[in-house]
């Protein structure tokens, strides 16, 4: 009887570990969160690939959103006879994005590769060394966060919730993004080779304002599917730190 009862007990032990240690789901924030990367990039840049490489290995990270934004400034630049490539993903306003974080931050410039942490930090993309101590430089910092969560909502909506923050306004943004492309780059600096880009972004939408406290936003269409997710984050004010993130649940055949 005494050793039945020991091996029941060890038995409830070894099922609470497993349920204790179970792992949240990536679209449920808690009071820290994922901290978030962004890779301003071009397909015209010869030095890039080695930071999209990095990027894409950060993005299968459940602690990163990871997020490329490729900006216009190199597609009208000719590199000798390979002549000019217009980056097929690139965007004005993610050229404007980069310009507001050079503003933003301290010691910034306008630069490819660069990487943002947290809107807080910045180096070049492809340093993974200090890209990573500044990843953990924002993970240790305690101060201000938003919890974020999303919820599906039908086939296509979900509801949105953020709490906790220490009263800063802040800008709910959902960004869409485009998992994986792989381009045979026909002219420029990068003339000949394939790049495969991840996280690519293609949208940035406004959800809402916050305030702190707890809110709840509506978002009709998050745009995931297959080769499509998303991710929202809170920003302060202009281009200021991100203070909560949380990737989208997967969509319909992702």
């Amino acid at each position: 009887m005494k050793r039945t009862s020991t091996v029941f007990g060890a038995l409830l032990a070894a099922v609470a570990a497993v349920l204790t240690s179970a792992p949240v789901p990536a679209h449920a924030g808690d009071a820290k969160g994922p901290r978030v990367v962004e890779l301003f990039t071009s397909q015209s840049c010869y030095s890039c690939p080695p930071a999209e490489r990095f990027l894409g290995e950060l993005s299968g990270r459940d602690d990163i959103v990871a997020l490329e934004f490729h900006v216009d400034y190199w597609d009208d630049l000719s590199y000798g006879s390979a002549g000019k490539w217009k980056d097929v993903f690139s965007d004005p306003a993610f050229s404007e994005r980069q310009r507001g974080y050079a503003g933003a931050i301290p010691g910034s410039q306008t630069y490819t590769p660069q990487m943002v942490v947290d809107g807080r930090f910045q180096a070049v993309g492809s340093h993974e060394r200090e890209v990573n101590s500044l990843i953990d430089r924002a993970a240790a910092d305690n101060g201000g966060h938003a919890a974020v969560s999303i919820a599906a909502t039908g086939a296509k909506g979900a509801s949105v919730a953020v709490s906790g923050g220490s009263g800063t306004a802040a800008d709910i943004w959902l960004v869409r993004f485009d998992l994986e492309h792989d381009t045979r780059v026909r002219a420029g600096e990068n003339k000949g080779k394939l790049l495969t880009n991840r996280n690519v972004v293609r949208a940035i939408d406004w959800v809402g304002r916050w305030n702190g406290g707890s809110a709840t936003y509506t978002v009709k269409d998050l745009g995931v599917g297959v080769n499509r997710g998303c991710a929202v984050i809170v920003q302060a004010g202009d281009y200021g730190p991100i203070l909560g993130a949380a990737k989208c649940p997967a969509g319909p055949g992702a």
